[in-house]
């Protein structure tokens, strides 16, 4: 159940049954020479999308800009800063707690947002004891990385090994091709490309990993892999909805 699709008067009769809801949550950013600005929000959208109809849970519109401020030496990268999107959070969750929801499983796409939602959900968690809500202190935050998923990663490996990298991954990229075929990108890939794992200023990523990939090799990326990861990633995190809904 899409929130943005549905009426006011369908949200308020799914309160009645359920507090939880489902927020997809990505990046627009580079992701090398192949991989599409978009993956990391369209992955997460596509793969709420799925947990939501298995769990009939409420699903949220996607928030598609997220902590990517060392991607934007390339063209095309939308960031926000990290007080910005902690601000963002706190913001969209407030309105749903006051709305009646107090169970919030975010989604995630990118690994630059995820030290910033959870400074976002402690921010929230000390704006919401200040407003005296009477529901304030039943909402709880968690966010499940699809890509960080155990099945997911051990089929990554399975397809991929240490092809996989870090950034502009193959599984990703397949991810993508399979939710959007007529989107898939061809380009030459240089067999050498830089794997460390250490971030810092945009300038430096730049100069790094001059074509914006991190150790991987997304050439390797089919649409039929993509089909396992979306499968994959919805069976799992939809076992950790329901978990995280259960009382206790």
């Amino acid at each position: 159940m899409l929130l943005h699709l549905s009426t006011w008067q369908e949200v308020e009769a799914y309160l009645k049954q359920s507090q939880g809801i489902i927020i997809p949550i990505g990046s627009t950013e580079q992701h090398g020479p192949t991989g599409l600005m978009g993956t990391d929000a369209i992955c997460a959208e596509a793969i709420a999308s799925g947990v939501g109809k298995v769990t009939e849970a409420m699903v949220a519109p996607t928030i598609n800009v997220g902590m990517a401020l060392h991607h934007t030496g390339f063209p095309g990268t939308i960031s926000l800063r990290p007080s910005t999107m902690i601000l963002v959070i706190l913001d969209y969750l407030t309105c749903l707690v006051r709305s009646g929801f107090t169970q919030f499983f975010l989604i995630n796409g990118h690994g630059g947002n995820i030290a910033t939602l959870k400074s976002a959900f402690s921010e929230t968690y000390y704006h919401l004891a200040n407003l005296n809500l009477p529901n304030a202190s039943q909402v709880k935050c968690q966010v499940g990385n699809w890509f960080m998923c155990r099945s997911v990663y051990q089929l990554a490996q399975e397809l991929y090994g240490s092809q996989e990298g870090s950034h502009a991954t193959p599984s990703e990229v397949a991810l993508t091709q399979y939710l959007y075929p007529e989107a898939i990108k061809q380009a030459p890939l240089s067999e050498n490309v830089a794997s460390s794992s250490s971030i810092y200023s945009a300038a430096d990523f730049r100069a790094r990993y001059p074509d914006g990939r991190m150790g991987s090799n997304p050439a390797l990326a089919t649409p039929e892999h993509g089909k396992q990861f979306y499968d994959l990633a919805v069976q799992e995190l939809s076992k950790s909805y329901q978990e995280f809904l259960t009382p206790g």
